[in-house]
């Protein structure tokens, strides 16, 4: 039997600040398989960011585990996370961090080249068709609505085809109608692609397209529930 794609076994994290401990993440376990979609909800403060940075391999636990296919994050040397982060993780921020300076079209090919891909192009072009932008290929990011831009963010993410996709608060930033649209896709990177997909949300709309929701309250599960 293959392992979990993605698997949490009661990892903590713990930061210094001002000489305190501050337990950001406390025994959290978790399976995530591909072609499903896990919400993270809860107040701010209550861990989300954490765990989702902890799951996409940016931070490691200070104990337990984060395996993706079996694997322990922790144990990878530096070139390992790197191709680990450009091959099979793909990362939607509430705020796009899409370049200003490249065309649409470039934001969406620049993961793919730095992943050496030979037909980067061709990849990004179809995920902008995906998205429903391919006529926005050289158009810039400030361009474009912030509807826009989330969706441009999204064929970025989604580029090189990647196992696991996190979204951080996807839709928070966007009015109804834009924030159903990348709910829309982001349902359809799991069921087209496969992809496994935890996204952290203050959004009841964002939580109801999960498969399964992950109540935290100060660090902690206090909630779970598969739809």
């Amino acid at each position: 039997m293959n392992p979990p794609r993605l698997e949490l076994r009661r990892a903590s994290k713990t930061y210094q600040t001002n000489g305190q401990k501050l337990e950001a993440l406390r025994d959290v376990s978790l399976v995530l398989e591909p072609g499903t979609i896990t919400a993270l909800v809860g107040r701010s403060g209550c861990g989300k960011t954490t765990l989702l940075n902890l799951a996409g391999a940016m931070d490691f636990p200070t104990s337990g585990e984060v395996l993706i296919d079996g694997r322990d994050t922790s144990s990878l040397r530096e070139d390992e996370l790197t191709a680990l982060r450009r091959t099979r993780i793909g990362f939607v921020f509430q705020f796009f961090q899409l370049l200003p300076a490249l065309s649409v079209l470039e934001n969406v090919e620049l993961p793919l080249l730095l992943a050496g891909s030979q037909k980067a192009r061709e990849a990004a072009r179809n995920r902008l068709e995906w998205v429903g932008l391919v006529d926005k290929v050289n158009s810039f990011p400030y361009q474009l609505s912030g509807g826009q831009m989330q969706r441009v963010a999204i064929a970025r993410a989604l580029a090189h085809s990647p196992e696991i996709l996190i979204a951080d608060e996807p839709t928070g930033n966007l009015d109804n109608a834009s924030g159903e649209q990348v709910l829309a896709l982001l349902s359809d990177a799991a069921g087209r692609f496969g992809a496994t997909v935890l996204v952290a949300t203050h959004s009841a709309e964002a939580a109801a397209i999960a498969h399964t929701r992950v109540q935290l309250r100060d660090g902690r599960i206090a909630a779970f529930e598969r739809a």
